[in-house]
């Protein structure tokens, strides 16, 4: 997967994958750990936070892909920030000093997995229609298990403060 590092703060920044088997059923639970961006102290490797993207993944949606660091003004407050496109179809913003989320915007206005992100608990809300479930056939599931985002490379330019993103648009059924 990706890393990044931010030498100020002295933490490195990495994702998680996704839990397994892919049949959902067989797993119950939040799978925690599993498609988490990780903060940990460079010298030590004491856990700072974790962040969990999507909690029991049954798309196999991954969580490695690319983490940009940045230093922006939001709402008027100088924020160190940390941004990861997700496989998930969700654009994560978190403070990268504690891992609160700031923001989560879907990549795409037809992602469908999920109704929205509860910005309170972080956690997005599943649209069962969508799932992957055993005794359910899903069709037109966005995004596919390969992603809106995977392991493109990215980046961000500070001074046009812009995100420049690969992005893919494939959706999927699953039986």
């Amino acid at each position: 997967g990706w890393y990044a590092y931010d030498p100020d703060l002295n933490l490195i920044y990495y994702g998680s994958g996704n839990p397994s088997p892919w049949n959902e059923t067989m797993r119950p639970g939040d799978n925690k750990w599993t498609m988490t961006i990780m903060a940990r102290d460079v010298d030590n490797g004491e856990l700072k936070f974790g962040y969990q993207k999507t909690p029991h993944d049954e798309w196999d949606y991954a969580g490695v892909n690319v983490i940009m660091l940045s230093d922006q003004r939001i709402e008027g407050k100088d924020m160190k920030l940390l941004t990861h496109p997700d496989r998930n179809g969700i654009i994560y913003t978190l403070d990268r000093t504690n891992g609160d989320l700031v923001r989560a915007d879907f990549l795409d206005d037809t992602v469908n997995v999920w109704t929205h992100v509860d910005m309170e608990t972080g956690i997005p809300v599943r649209d069962p229609e969508y799932g992957t479930r055993m005794d359910h056939k899903g069709t037109d599931i966005c995004p596919s298990a390969m992603g809106y985002h995977d392991q493109a490379h990215d980046s961000y330019d500070p001074e046009k403060e812009l995100f420049y993103l690969a992005i893919n648009h494939t959706c999927m059924d699953w039986e």
